[in-house]
């Protein structure tokens, strides 16, 4: 009985095939936007994820917030000799505009020390790294990002030449490796000189930031409160700093990641409900269509759950059918977006079968109106009708 229930609802669904395509259209856009939001947005977060994660996770970063605080190297000398520091790289940042012959642009210049290179895992591809040397004779030196190296020189291989940042001139040493674009931004486009030059370019030593690497990834937690007591004693002001890590950074995306999915997926599910309420108003025409034939099976001995069952079957197989189309169409989308775009967005497995479950809740619920009017049909009123 059940198999030609299945049957009748097929071909009932098979005859109106262009109305049952336009009812479904509802659920297969909703089911569309559900999983391609979640996906992108899920694919988006992994990336910058991965791009925090690569920081490591015993480096910290710490921002002076405050312009009225003025900390410089000697403030920040003594942290190395913690037994949970294993070194401090203080930054002095400034925007300059920077000249090569006839090519000019403005780029963020950092002043830094030799530890920065260690404490933030930086390499360089060509060149050498700014020694100790440069910072304690103030050497004009630059180390240039990638995108420096090809708007001032028309390519990476730059070192040797010169550059000219306000009036001085620096030799550059090296070139960076390149790196990919994030939310926590790259060095492809900046200039590092030694910090003892920036201070002097400046005018100032006031040091801007500065980024700490734990002595390991155990004790982060200890030298972010350590780090956290000793900017206090200094600046008396706990709002005149912040000291982050990336595992703190990991948290706060995944915590976003997991509301932004539960916003869009919610917003998107609206399209899953209004794809049901077009499957209700189809179901009752079609009951309204067919009592002539509702009247007929219950004359020869149809129960009443018999016609309840195919007309409930009729909406879910809609409502399914539907919401994969939808997801198949999704897998396409989400796979064009990713050639076009050079990105990893995934189909989350679990938010897809989510989606068609919902599908088969909307069918049911939305579905089940229909069939038990269907179902209630007098056989004399449905000829009578009819």
């Amino acid at each position: 009985m059940a198999w030609k229930i299945l049957k009748l609802s097929l071909k009932a669904i098979y005859h109106n095939k262009l109305r049952s395509l336009l009812t479904m259209l509802g659920i297969i856009i909703g089911v569309m936007a559900v999983v391609i939001l979640v996906s992108i947005t899920q694919g988006a977060a992994s990336g910058i994820t991965d791009s925090i994660s690569s920081m490591g996770s015993d480096q910290i970063t710490v921002q002076i917030t405050d312009d009225s605080v003025s900390l410089d190297e000697e403030d920040l000398e003594s942290l190395s000799e913690n037994r949970l520091i294993e070194s401090v790289a203080p930054v002095i940042s400034t925007s300059q505009t920077v000249k090569k012959n006839t090519e000019t642009g403005t780029y963020s210049v950092y002043g830094v020390t030799a530890d920065y290179f260690s404490t933030q895992d930086l390499a360089i591809q060509r060149g050498r790294l700014i020694q100790p040397s440069d910072v304690t004779y103030t050497t004009n030196v630059a180390i240039i990002g990638t995108d420096v190296a090809t708007d001032l020189f028309d390519t990476w291989d730059a070192v040797g030449g010169t550059i000219t940042v306000n009036d001085k001139i620096y030799k550059v040493i090296g070139v960076l490796e390149e790196q990919g674009s994030s939310l926590v931004g790259s060095n492809n486009s900046s200039i590092l000189i030694p910090i003892s030059s920036a201070a002097k370019l400046t005018g100032g030593s006031t040091v801007t930031s500065f980024y700490v690497k734990a002595a390991s990834s155990d004790v982060v937690e200890s030298a972010v409160n350590y780090l956290e007591s000793y900017l206090y004693r200094l600046t008396r002001d706990e709002d005149a700093y912040s000291v982050n890590n990336s595992s703190d950074v990991l948290d706060t995306m995944d915590d976003v990641t997991s509301t932004m999915s539960l916003l869009l997926g919610g917003i998107a599910a609206i399209s899953l409900i209004v794809g049901g309420i077009g499957i209700m108003n189809i179901m009752l025409v079609s009951v309204t269509e067919r009592t002539k034939e509702i009247g007929i099976r219950k004359a020869i001995g149809a129960k009443r759950r018999h016609i309840l069952t195919q007309f409930l079957c009729e909406a879910c197989i809609l409502s399914v059918l539907g919401g994969l189309i939808g997801l198949a169409l999704s897998i396409l989308a989400v796979n064009g977006y990713n050639s076009l775009t050079d990105s990893t967005a995934e189909i989350n497995k679990s938010i897809a079968v989510a989606a068609i479950l919902f599908c088969t809740v909307i069918g049911v619920g939305f579905g089940s109106y229909p069939a038990a009017k269907a179902s209630k049909l007098q056989p004399i009123d449905a000829l009578h009708t009819a």
